[in-house]
């Protein structure tokens, strides 16, 4: 029954919040986030407490510990800074989209070739779909489900209204599949954390090994169609610029493992640089190999199927 009720209240919050945010100046939009991120990352104990983790396995004594709080907060801010412009993203339209958001078309892609574009969780990335889509790289993209299914509506109408057509992750992959090989396209978050099985592979993550999905991989495996990773780049002023990555060139011969692996080196290099603008409050090394501890988050434990995937490398 509570369930029921706290769904029923997460609708109502999110149609009335999506129904007001669109009408405030962008200004206030940017304050919003700024404070409710901040107040975010200090009533949010439990992510906190798995960001500040997260660090300090990547970082270790890199960053201090007051310089690890400070990014946690901006972390969140980041985030709340994503959702809040995706509700404000029906002021967006293919005229303007370029006040907010710098675009330029991948230079080794043509204007007619489809793509498979490989995401991360890193700043504003719902704004480098939309910027796709207004610019005409449309496709179908895989998005994961809601625990409460009642919102799905409201944010596939904010995030198809570009031109993207969204679909569930669960049984979606063959769908796209059958979508390249007609000559469309697509696009993923490829950085989350997935069980270990035969639907993941493990790569060596910010120097800790991690399960995730090798579909892009598999995808590119099989149609042949180009693999470009891309990421949302924080500007000042609110401002953001869509980053594309040379296009994945290994060879026939190149397992998913190495796909997935260079498709995450292309993008490690921008976290070190800039952290804050990443996930940090998201469990991203669930799993660890049995015979290491320490180096770990303390949420992190052993799973034999992972460690099985890890003799495989």
């Amino acid at each position: 029954m509570w369930k029921k009720i706290r769904y029923k209240l997460e609708y109502g919050g999110l149609l009335i919040t999506a129904s007001l945010i669109p009408l405030l100046p962008r200004r206030f939009v940017l304050a919003i986030a700024r404070v409710g991120g901040g107040i975010a990352s200090m009533a949010d104990r439990a992510g906190r407490r798995v960001a500040l983790a997260n660090l300090d396995a990547v970082f270790g004594e890199e960053y201090c510990a007051s310089e690890k709080r400070r990014i946690v907060r901006k972390s969140y801010q980041h985030f709340a800074q994503t959702m809040l412009d995706l509700m404000w993203s029906p002021r967006l339209t293919s005229a303007n989209f370029h006040r907010y958001i710098d675009f330029e078309w991948p230079r080794e892609l043509q204007a007619s070739e489809n793509v498979i574009i490989a995401c991360y969780h890193y700043s504003n990335f719902e704004w480098l779909s939309l910027a796709c889509g207004f610019q005409g790289l449309r496709g179908t993209i895989l998005a994961q489900e809601f625990k409460n299914s009642v919102l799905e509506p409201i944010f596939r109408r904010l995030r198809e209204q570009s031109g993207h057509f969204f679909i569930p992750r669960t049984g979606g992959i063959l769908r796209v599949f059958k979508l390249l090989r007609r000559g469309g396209s697509t696009a993923m978050l490829i950085d989350l954390t997935v069980p270990p099985g035969t639907s993941a592979v493990a790569i060596n993550c910010l120097g800790l090994q991690k399960s995730v999905t090798p579909a892009h991989a598999w995808l590119h495996q099989q149609t042949g169609v180009a693999l470009i990773p891309a990421h949302c780049q924080p500007l000042k002023g609110g401002r953001y610029r869509v980053v594309f990555h040379p296009r994945i060139k290994l060879g026939p011969k190149a397992s998913m493992n190495e796909i997935v692996q260079v498709c995450w080196d292309s993008f490690e290099s921008v976290v070190r640089a800039n952290p804050a603008p990443w996930l940090w409050m998201y469990k991203h090394w669930r799993y660890r190999p049995m015979d290491i501890d320490g180096s770990y988050p303390f949420y992190s434990s052993p799973h034999p199927q992972f460690e099985r995937m890890l003799m495989k490398k």
